[in-house]
């Protein structure tokens, strides 16, 4: 009986490679299950395998402990599928230069488990703004190739009032060994700090790089910004309003780019509480603050004059809706503005965690290629 337990519970987690989770613990669960899958199949094929010499419910267990089995292999497929024609694709919308560093195709399964090549870079901490109550440093990764390189602005998520700099260290070291000066930027937090605060330390940030441009041996002509979450969100509106033809691109991995849309769409409360996160943020419900909710949306702001951008999002998102990457996909496609929406049909919220994973992989290949892009023309 206890091999039926089992082989049940195995296949309830397995769900999750393609249902949104149902609780906060659950979204972690997710994260594990599609972002390092050799852990989860392999406990699938190793209980297939003991269920052959089950004494009972012999069929049952094989039919149950197979289906689990091929839903944890489900990113594996669903990432070399998707990955498939990525290359040309991007190559359509934003063509690109090879050049040393890049990884060479979307997915490998060898680098899996060795790994994608990351060095141990250092970086190092600068104040870019003092204020009576706070000071703001960003971390630099200096470009290991170029004497004088783009810079990348990476803006931590964390609903606006968690986060910090250090997170996803390995992508800001992986872009920096590949020729591109990245500065991770800590910004004012919620509640004490409401909106626009962070966009306008971002502006600071940018100003601040620009007059240091050569002791940081920046290319000051050439910013892109970037951001996961509620950093996607500022990373947009800033990319957006600041109306800055430094800013040659914006990237938005899972970012919730229409509040006024996101506001009337309540996520489920066992995963986060939407209305306490808008309201620390923006102070108040919509129907209180409707000019803030529409201040906040990178949505409302896109138009015919805004930067290339790169969307990433996949539909099991439980914390930030699809639908969003999907509807300002849409409307830059209206109005003519070169992007890509890099839609991963397994991908939950925070699917890069893992840079060597499914998602870590396909999506440090696609902005690789979109920043080197944006930087060259």
């Amino acid at each position: 009986m206890w091999r039926l337990v089992a082989a049940v519970i195995l296949l309830l987690i397995s769900l999750l490679t393609v249902c949104k989770a149902p609780a906060h613990f659950f979204w972690l669960v997710a994260i594990a299950i599609t972002e390092f899958p050799y852990i989860s199949i392999l406990i699938s094929i190793v209980f297939f395998i003991c269920c052959f010499y089950a004494p009972g419910f012999r069929l049952a267990l094989l039919c149950i402990s197979g289906a689990s089995v091929l839903f944890y292999l489900l990113p594996i497929i669903q990432v070399y599928d998707r990955g498939q024609h990525l290359a040309e694709d991007l190559q359509e919308n934003f063509p690109f230069h090879e050049k040393a560093g890049q990884l060479q195709q979307p997915f490998s399964l060898i680098k899996l488990f060795s790994g994608i090549g990351i060095k141990d870079l250092p970086f190092k901490t600068l104040t870019y703004k003092q204020l009576p109550d706070t000071i703001l440093t960003l971390d630099l990764y200096a470009a290991q190739q170029n004497p004088k390189a783009p810079c990348v602005i990476m803006i931590h998520g964390g609903s606006w009032r968690n986060g910090d700099s250090r997170q996803f260290i390995e992508f800001n070291r992986y872009l920096a060994q590949s020729g591109y000066n990245v500065a991770a930027i800590n910004y004012r937090l919620a509640p004490k700090y409401k909106s626009p605060a962070p966009v306008e330390d971002t502006r600071d940030a940018i100003h601040y790089l620009v007059q240091h441009a050569e002791a940081l041996n920046i290319d000051s002509s050439n910013f892109v910004l970037m951001g996961r979450s509620a950093g996607a969100q500022i990373a947009l509106v800033a990319a957006y309003t600041f109306h800055d033809p430094r800013i040659k691109g914006v990237i938005s991995y899972y970012g919730p780019a229409d509040m006024v849309w996101g506001a009337r769409l309540k996520s489920n409360k066992l995963v986060l509480n939407t209305d306490q996160v808008f309201t620390d943020y923006l102070g108040g419900l919509i129907d209180q603050v409707p000019a803030k909710y529409h201040e906040a949306s990178a949505y409302d702001f896109a138009d015919q004059n805004s930067p290339p951008t790169l969307l990433v999002h996949g539909p099991h998102d439980a914390l930030v809706s699809y639908g969003h990457s999907a509807r300002l996909s849409k409307k830059l496609e209206g109005h003519h503005v070169p992007n890509y929406f890099l839609n991963l049909p397994w991908a939950t919220h925070g699917c890069d965690y893992n840079i060597n994973g499914p998602s870590g992989q396909i999506t440090t290949f696609a902005a690789e290629r979109f920043i080197n892009s944006v930087t060259s023309r």
